[in-house]
Order: structure tokens, then C-alpha cells, then sequence
């Protein structure tokens, strides 16, 4: 790959994914055939869906959750990767970021359906015991299983692990300069040609303005936002967030508009995002101890 910006060309992919698009900006050689690597793309980011969708009945994720309690079931190793991610921020967060939410997030009208009163009911009533406690991960033997009762849902970190792939496959076909976004999760690889890094703008958490808070320029590094002001659902006449507070297996009340995270992978920026949106400003030791960067918004009303 030619290294100099005068032989590199900006070039532009994109394609469907999750229920939204994935898009990756790069430099190439003008003449480069880039076919191959939008094939590889897209494929990279329909492996992650047909993985870890709650969408798809036939994902392995959905499988899993229909597996018996004690039975260990054999797992990819990339759901796996995220699982151990995921319970490894459950754990930092003091389960502010929870998994085994999928029978919550179903509940209140979060998934294919709308919001339904008795499985509120049951939701709100079911005990729980973090996933970081009861799900199991056997990384070695590429296999799982969980001791208790539970509906496993990766939308907090899935996107944000479907951008670090699409860095992954960007890197294997030898691209230097990229930036990767699934809806509000981005991740750079490296900066721009002549120096500059990737900008970033990230939006006031306003649901009736579309205007910038802040603009962050990115190099080598990845940046997620989570928020109330964009996905939300109308349960008996109220407005609620998609963000779901563990503690209380409902969506979440007075926390944060927003909170943009930056880390070094974009499936941790992604999973810890929607943990210091439970958290709110009280998670700052817990961001001071990861030496990460927040970013807060407005307290939600």
C-alpha cells in the first residue's frame, strides 16, 4: 500500500446491518479494486448479526437463551469474545452494564414487539443475580452455560463490536487509514494521510434539534455515544428510554441524555456507555480508574 497521501484516494463503503447501515471511509489507491474488501465487509458484519441478533430466532445468541440451565452449549468464538467482554464490564460497573436483560428489554416494547403489561409484571418481579455470577464462559472449549434463569441481549455492545470488525477486515486487506461507524459507534484506524485525525462530531442530546455538542478528533481509537433522546417507547402515556436499569429490570429514569465514551476498542466504548448511563456522574472513579474518557449530558427529565 502506497504510503504517501498524494498516491491515496478517499473512498467510501457502506452497506446494511442491525436494522440500520454500517459505513467505513478509507484511503486507497485510486485504482484499487475494493470489491473484494466491501465483500468481506459486509460479510464480517453479518457474521456479528447472525451471531448475536435477538432478532433472528436461528442466532446463536437465541439459541443459547434456549438452552437448559447446567447443559454446556458450544458457542462462536467471536459471541464468545463479546460475552467475556460483557461480563467483564458488568463486573467493573457493579452490574450498571447487564446482559441477562432480554426478557426486560422484550418486556417494554424493546424488541418485535410492543410493550406487554404482564410481562412488565413478571419482569419487574423475577429475582436476578448478575450475569458476571451466573453465566459461565469455557473461552478454551469455545462453549457456555448458564445457573439460573436467563435471556441474554447484546444490543449494548454488539455495534460496537461489528465496527471493531469492520477495522479488523479494513487492516487484513491492508488499508492503513479508515473510520468504521455503525449508527452513533465509530472506530479509526489510524489518522488521516496528511496527519489530521478522523472528526467526530457528536450531537446535542436534543430530540427536537439536530445540532453538535462537541467534536473529537480520533486516532487510533474508538468512540461510542448512548442515549434516551432518539430510541424510546410509550408505555401508558409515558415516554421511556431504551436504556434499561439492571436494578429495577424497567428503562431507566433520571439518568443522563447521553454519555460518549472513548476507548480503545469500539466494543468497550459501546458496552460502557450504556453503563454510565445507569451509572451517571457517580460512575467518574470508575472512569478515573480506566483512565477513559466521558463525556456526560444533560440530566434526562
Amino acid at each position: 500500500m502506497p504510503k504517501t497521501s498524494s498516491d491515496l484516494k478517499r473512498r467510501a463503503a457502506s452497506g446494511p446491518t442491525m436494522g440500520t447501515r454500517w459505513s467505513v471511509v478509507l484511503y486507497a489507491p485510486e485504482a484499487a479494486d475494493l470489491a473484494p474488501l466491501d465483500r468481506a465487509l459486509q460479510a464480517a458484519v453479518e457474521e456479528v448479526d447472525a451471531q448475536m441478533s435477538t432478532w433472528r430466532v436461528e442466532s446463536d445468541l437465541m439459541r443459547f437463551n434456549a438452552a437448559s440451565e447446567g447443559v454446556w452449549t458450544a458457542l462462536p468464538a467471536r459471541l464468545l469474545t463479546v460475552l467475556d467482554c460483557a461480563l467483564g464490564i458488568g463486573r467493573l460497573s457493579g452490574g450498571a452494564f447487564e446482559i441477562a436483560m432480554g426478557d426486560a428489554v422484550a418486556a417494554w416494547g424493546f424488541g418485535a414487539h410492543p410493550a406487554d403489561p404482564e410481562a412488565i409484571r413478571a419482569a419487574l418481579s423475577r429475582p436476578r443475580r448478575p450475569s458476571y455470577e451466573t453465566l459461565e464462559l469455557d473461552l478454551a472449549g469455545g462453549r457456555a452455560r448458564k445457573h439460573a434463569p436467563m435471556a441474554l441481549d447484546l444490543s449494548g455492545i454488539a455495534k460496537g463490536y461489528g465496527v471493531d470488525r469492520l477495522i479488523e477486515v479494513a487492516q487484513d486487506h491492508g488499508i492503513a487509514y479508515a473510520l468504521a461507524a455503525i449508527d452513533g459507534e465509530l472506530r479509526a484506524l489510524g489518522g488521516q494521510p496528511d496527519g489530521r485525525g478522523w472528526a467526530v462530531a457528536v450531537e446535542r442530546p436534543d430530540p427536537e434539534l439536530r445540532a453538535v455538542q462537541s467534536v473529537f478528533e480520533l486516532r487510533d481509537l474508538a468512540i461510542a455515544t448512548s442515549g434516551d433522546y432518539r430510541h424510546q417507547v410509550t408505555v401508558g402515556g409515558r415516554t421511556l428510554s431504551h436504556t434499561m436499569d439492571p436494578g429495577r429490570a424497567a428503562p431507566l429514569i433520571g439518568g443522563p441524555a447521553s454519555v460518549t465514551v472513548l476507548a480503545e476498542s469500539c466494543m468497550e466504548a459501546d458496552a460502557l456507555a450504556s453503563a454510565f448511563m445507569v451509572l451517571g456522574e457517580a460512575g467518574w472513579p470508575l472512569a478515573e480508574r480506566l483512565g477513559i474518557e466521558v463525556l456526560w449530558g444533560a440530566a434526562s427529565v
